[in-house]
């Protein structure tokens, strides 16, 4: 040691303070010499101390564990300060620790261990054994957590999604784990399910359209179709959330994951004896379940249900909406018209079990009778008229008057009008009855000319002399003969030579029913009565004058 030159010395002195004096901004060993309020006093070597809180020997939710005589790790910030001390801290030297641990885990894609101890805006702050990472509210849970209570301060795994040491940027998910021993426990009691198995499950959650069953961590879908043979409308009628229920799997999809459940699998198919129950015709009670536009749907038993179309509801009330002529829940009698055992349907009728109004008023009121009804609707071609059994009876143009057309009269008539008319027509298939405010009182025309035909000679009275000839009146009836058929003599054409109220002897031209109007003619019963008078008095060769067969005839008629 005499032989050492002081230029050894201070070389090998040099060496010793670089080996024992700490660098700064290091993480260095320590030994805890003392605890005093609430601070550990370390020894870091090279007659250096530091204080540091002993909550930052602490994990989150944990009481801090720290003794004296215990050796530590602490980042070295600064040799001395204003007091003589070294600047240390137990937290960045957990950090600086805990960055290179979680490198490593990030690199091999390794699960890090952590505790959620605080909230920040969009989630929470997570304690990964010294270094603090953010993890999404979005990545809690596999669904939207809305009390994360009992999550704080509870050590358990997370992922780490992506980090950045020189921004001390990290973030982490809780949901990737969940997800992945989910979908391990998923596969593993998909594993042991087999379609067709009847299993029991526990009601998680219900939405419109169904409920799914929790079959011991995982989930199947149990449709609203699949929970019984009848309609449900609303999961919530059958089910409540927590309850268990038997179902079956109806079918597991291997790539998905998905089960469809079923609970009317296990109940026996009423449909089994419709066919047989619900025959042809028949007739049944049932309940109103559901009121569409085009028809109702009526429950026959639990299970089965038909349709009664909108065209099969009433005889009378047509276009209308069906929601109009029956309620939901309303009892109704109904007849069976036809069933789809493929389909699963059965057509239903509700007017045939009530007697055909059409029918009943044929019986009722056969043609002639006279009946009485407010006006409903007038048209162009008519009027409409209210009738019993809530049907309508039409009165055309041509039935409405004797006298003139139909078309001047029907201005006369109003909606709400009650009107008197005889039946005329009741057509059943097509659902239509003809009536006559005309034919009331009978028809005086057909009345007054029953006997009368073309060629009779009637006997008429002048009621009015006119220019051009006279008018006359045949048993109520009027008619008119012109001037030139007053008499076969053109001298004796003359209308003034006729009085009101005289009797004149005329021939029947003409009976038309349409106009109602008989021809009359003084002139063609005169020329007939020659002609009758020449075949049986005269003959052409006989060289009898006219006058001298006339003479005859008048002789042979006194």
């Amino acid at each position: 040691m005499a032989n050492v030159t002081m230029e050894e010395f201070e070389a090998l002195l040099q060496e010793s303070f670089e080996i024992d004096t700490p660098e700064e901004g290091s993480v260095v060993k320590g030994k805890v010499i003392a605890i005093e309020a609430g601070q550990a006093i370390i020894d870091v070597g090279y007659k250096m101390e530091g204080r540091v809180d002993i909550k930052e020997f602490a994990n989150p939710g944990e009481a801090p564990e720290i003794a004296v005589g215990d050796e530590v790790e602490v980042f070295l910030r600064a040799a001395e300060n204003s007091r003589g001390e070294a600047v240390i801290s137990r937290e960045m030297a957990r950090r600086e620790e805990a960055w290179d641990r979680l490198e490593k885990a990030y690199a091999d894609e390794e699960r890090v261990e952590g505790a959620i101890f605080g909230r920040v805006k969009g989630g929470f702050t997570v304690d990964l054994g010294g270094a603090v990472a953010f993890l999404p509210g979005s990545q809690v849970d596999v669904r939207p957590v809305r009390d994360a209570g009992p999550l704080m301060n509870m050590k358990q795994p997370f992922q780490i999604l992506k980090m950045d040491r020189r921004r001390g940027n990290i973030v982490v998910s809780r949901r990737a784990i969940l997800e992945e021993s989910r979908a391990e426990q998923r596969a593993e009691v998909i594993g042991n399910l087999a379609e067709g198995e009847t299993v029991d499950g526990v009601v998680k959650n219900i939405t419109e359209y169904g409920a799914f069953v929790d079959l011991g961590g995982v989930d199947g879908l149990l449709h609203v179709t699949d929970m019984a043979w009848r309609r449900v409308n609303h999961p919530t009628e059958i089910l409540t959330i927590g309850e268990t229920i038997k179902v079956q799997v109806i079918k597991i999809n291997k790539e998905t994951h998905r089960i469809s459940l079923g609970m009317k699998q296990l109940q026996e198919d009423p449909w089994d004896a419709v066919a047989a129950k619900y025959t042809l015709e028949s007739v049944h009670m049932g309940r109103v379940t559901n009121i569409t536009d085009y028809g109702a749907f009526v429950e026959l038993e639990p299970g089965v249900e038909g349709l009664v179309h909108v065209s099969e509801m009433s005889w009378t009330k047509k276009n209308v909406h069906p929601g109009k002529i029956v309620s939901t829940s309303q009892e109704v009698e109904v007849m069976v018209l036809e069933i789809d055992g493929t389909k699963r349907r059965v057509s239903l009728g509700l007017k045939q079990t009530q007697r055909n109004p059409w029918e009943v008023f044929a019986e009722q009121f056969p043609v002639g009778t006279e009946v009485e009804g407010e006006v409903k609707n007038i048209t162009e071609f008519g009027l409409f008229i209210g009738l019993d059994g809530d049907i309508d009876g039409m009165v055309h143009l041509s039935d409405l008057t004797w006298e003139g057309r139909g078309e001047d009269v029907i201005g006369d008539y109003r909606k709400g009008d009650m009107v008197q008319a005889v039946v005329t027509e009741v057509d059943t298939d097509k659902e239509r009855i003809s009536l006559s405010v005309k034919a009331l009182g009978g028809d005086k025309f057909a009345e007054a000319v029953g006997g009368v035909k073309r060629g009779s000679i009637i006997t008429v009275e002048v009621t009015s002399i006119e220019d051009g000839g006279v008018e006359v009146e045949y048993e109520g009836m009027k008619s008119f003969i012109r001037r030139s058929d007053l008499s076969r003599d053109r001298a004796e054409q003359r209308p003034e030579r006729f009085g009101v109220g005289d009797k004149v002897d005329v021939r029947v031209t003409n009976v038309d029913a349409k106009t109602r109007r008989l021809g009359v003619s003084v002139k063609a019963r005169e020329i007939a009565e020659e002609k009758e008078a020449v075949e049986q008095y005269g003959s052409s060769d006989s060289g009898a004058s006219l006058g001298d067969i006339l003479g005859a005839a008048l002789k042979g008629d006194e």
